[in-house]
């Protein structure tokens, strides 16, 4: 019964992401989670919308994630919204610093999964801030599309 609870494939999204910012570039980067971590991820119980990435010294963090603490967990449980480094090579990290220091950009986590070796990795974005504008285009090209959908059926 366990299993079952597992077995299905994990791939939780930041929907609001693209909304909100224009994508640049996309990275993936490795988590450092603890168990019970791991465990509220395959379960599917994550969320991403408050998140954002910042550098600390040399090293990368994802702030704001929120991962539910395990049900079955003991006192060794997590906190549920604390920092998770972020496991980039070097030459990676230095490359996203160098970007997001330039002005209006930003990293922010796009989604979670859990690759065929059974590792949770974080993809990430270089991301520029939409204005309304942008947003409201944004609007129209969904309804667009949604309309000519329809129409086909």
């Amino acid at each position: 019964m366990a299993s079952d609870r597992f077995s299905k494939p994990i791939n939780i999204r930041n929907k609001q992401a693209s909304f909100e910012y224009e994508l640049l570039d996309k990275y993936v980067a490795g988590l450092v989670l603890k168990g019970t971590e791991i465990k509220s991820i395959r379960e599917g119980k994550a969320s991403l919308l408050d998140g954002y990435v910042f550098f600390n010294g040399e090293e990368a963090f994802v702030k704001g994630m929120n991962i539910t603490p395990f049900a079955e967990g003991t006192h060794y449980n997590h906190e549920a919204a604390r920092e998770r480094k972020l496991l980039m090579k070097r030459s990676e990290l230095r490359k996203l610093r160098a970007r997001v220091e330039e002005k209006g950009l930003t990293l922010v986590p796009l989604r979670i999964f859990v690759n065929e070796r059974g590792f949770a990795k974080l993809e990430i974005a270089v991301a520029r801030g939409k204005k309304l504008f942008d947003k409201r285009a944004s609007i129209k090209d969904r309804d667009v599309k949604r309309e000519l959908a329809r129409t086909k059926l």
